[in-house]
């Protein structure tokens, strides 16, 4: 049984932290490119000392790094959730951007499964980024069948 995920920890970087991660990223991404099937070999010399470490870096884990270092430049905050963690009903509404009542309503409709924990509501991260794909793919459906309809209708869409 997992733990409920505390998304409490999370902090918006400081326009310092910000800068110092775009300089990273864009020293890192020019070992993204070529062969997608290299892992990156990386060198880590900790400040002030002459000694240097290298080690082989599994390639998705470099390429999240990356990714995490281009959020953090433009001044998002960034967290990592284990696809298994589990989620209170807040924040399950929080990261679907809807109201807790709302995120309720779906769970007692059974559109999105959970399970119990005492007297307390859990999502399994898993199962809320497997229902908000299905909703963004639903979505996009639905917006590809509006701006038909508008061109057939000539509305200029």
């Amino acid at each position: 049984m997992g733990t409920a995920l505390q998304l409490d920890d999370i902090a918006t970087p400081t326009e310092a932290d910000s800068q110092e991660a775009a300089h990273a990223a864009r020293a890192l991404v020019p070992f993204l490119k070529g062969t997608r099937k290299r892992s990156p070999r990386v060198t880590i010399r900790p400040e002030g000392q002459d000694k240097a470490e290298s080690v082989t870096v599994p390639r998705e884990a470099f390429e999240l790094f990356v990714k995490i270092l281009e959020q953090m430049a433009i001044g998002n905050a960034v967290t990592i959730v284990p696809i298994h963690a589990e989620l209170t009903t807040q924040q399950a509404a929080d990261l679907l951007n809807v109201s807790r009542p709302y995120l309720i309503k779906l769970l007692d409709e059974g559109k999105l499964p959970f399970h119990k924990v005492g007297t307390h509501r859990r999502i399994r991260f898993e199962d809320l980024l497997a229902h908000k794909r299905k909703d963004d793919a639903h979505r996009q459906d639905v917006l590809r069948e509006l701006a038909e309809e508008a061109q057939k209708h000539g509305l200029g869409y």
